[in-house]
């Protein structure tokens, strides 16, 4: 019988992301890099006690395509790290790390010829035949994010709409998962595992979105739920989330293993482990200690010292740590007695305070000249936010054309 491997699965790793934050004096970094680089030192010490025995990392290991030797010093050091424990690891292409052009590096294609014992470079569609930890045998097969120019290649595109191109782009890609199910399927008796870097349809989209590179390809679900697979370990959207609703395969993305912004706020941060065997897959996700993202809205429009209710608010929010922004809604009388001095001090015990809004209730009408903006069409209006701007006319013209379409349909017109 044949001995279970242990999966560790981690993706989005976004080495170089400095958002909400500030250059720590010790090392010289920015505060939110050496978040992020806490956290994958978290989770692989996590993933060494757990046993672990191969690890794929589904892709995009920076936050850019162009990584600073620092960040990328830094990276080599974890990975050289789980080398060091005979620990195997599957580096897959995400689009932050692929090559800015054609025939040029990745940055993770340097790990190719350092000869690290174990380590994969895969920036192509392929069955990699894997000796993991313990001597178990593995297929992995590799899905980098599908590149549009390197797929459609040899490919009769021109002309095409880009409806036409995604349909092809879209049969490409289902024959090389179809190519890579066939392969692994002869070697039956050995476990095998599909590592893709891509959208797959009905999954949840979290900020990555704000973090993309290029337009997206976005694949079926039904192309990877099959049986030929163990395990299906997905990277680049950073949504925690299980895709094929418990059945085989487990089709997982483990989502990202730190906030990017408030549009992270609520989610869980952290990696997966897994245990495959031919046939059969069990998988847990493990949280790490990601840096808190906390929105605080306080109302105080009936309220007589709004200073006093926000201040005494504050104090019942755990805010050690935590990237903070706070949203004041406050009536236009209220609004000279806001004062940012104290309330900034309030938040002395945040890590970082992204912003103060003040959300201000104005009773009296706004007018452009004499034009009262209640009285204004919703294009009407929008053409003045044009003017106001300094946007040009034939600019304007073409953004009105689509926005008068759209008020038309929420008109039922």
């Amino acid at each position: 019988m044949s001995t279970p491997i242990n999966i560790f699965h981690i993706a989005d790793i976004h080495i170089g992301m400095e958002n909400y934050g500030r250059i720590d004096a010790a090392s010289g970094l920015n505060s939110r890099v050496l978040d992020f680089l806490r956290r994958f030192r978290q989770a692989i010490d996590i993933a060494i006690e757990q046993e672990a025995d191969i690890c794929i990392f589904a892709g995009d290991a920076y936050k850019n395509q162009r990584p600073t030797p620092t960040f990328q010093r830094e990276f080599a050091r974890r990975i050289k790290y789980l080398s060091d424990h005979d620990i195997p690891c599957v580096l897959l292409v995400g689009n932050h790390d692929m090559a800015t052009a054609d025939r040029a590096a990745s940055s993770l294609d340097i790990f190719g010829v350092f000869g690290l014992k174990g380590i994969i470079v895969a920036d192509r569609e392929k069955v990699h035949q894997i000796t993991c930890r313990r001597g178990q045998q593995l297929q992995v097969a590799t899905l980098p994010y599908p590149q549009r120019g390197r797929l459609l290649a040899h490919s009769d595109i021109k002309n095409k709409l880009i409806e036409e191109v995604d349909t092809k782009l879209g049969q490409i890609l289902g024959e090389n998962i179809a190519d890579l199910a066939n392969q692994v399927s002869e070697n039956p008796d050995v476990p095998a595992v599909l590592a893709a870097h891509v959208s797959v349809s009905e999954a949840k989209q979290g900020s990555e979105q704000s973090v993309m590179i290029g337009r997206d390809v976005v694949i079926m679900r039904s192309l990877i739920a099959d049986s030929t697979w163990d395990y299906v370990a997905l990277g680049h959207i950073h949504k925690h989330q299980e895709l094929n609703n418990g059945q085989h395969p487990p089709i997982v993305y483990p989502g990202s293993i730190e906030r990017i912004d408030f549009g992270e706020e609520k989610e869980r941060k952290g990696f997966v482990m897994a245990t495959v065997e031919r046939g059969k897959a069990d998988w847990k996700f493990i949280p790490v200690s990601a840096r808190p993202f906390v929105t605080i809205r306080i109302d105080v429009t009936k309220e007589d010292d709004p200073m006093q209710v926000i201040l005494n608010e504050l104090k019942e929010h755990p805010l050690s740590q935590a990237i903070v922004r706070l949203i004041i809604k406050a009536t236009e009388e209220q609004e000279t007695l806001l004062d940012d001095k104290p309330i900034r001090k309030a938040l002395n015990g945040a890590s970082y305070i992204a912003s103060i809004v003040r959300d201000i209730d104005r009773l009296q009408r706004h007018r452009f000249g004499n034009i009262s903006t209640e009285e204004l069409s919703p294009a009407e209006a929008l053409k003045l936010y044009f003017d106001t701007k300094g946007m040009p006319v034939n600019q304007q013209d073409e953004l009105l054309s689509y926005a008068t379409a759209i008020f038309e349909e929420g008109d039922g017109t």
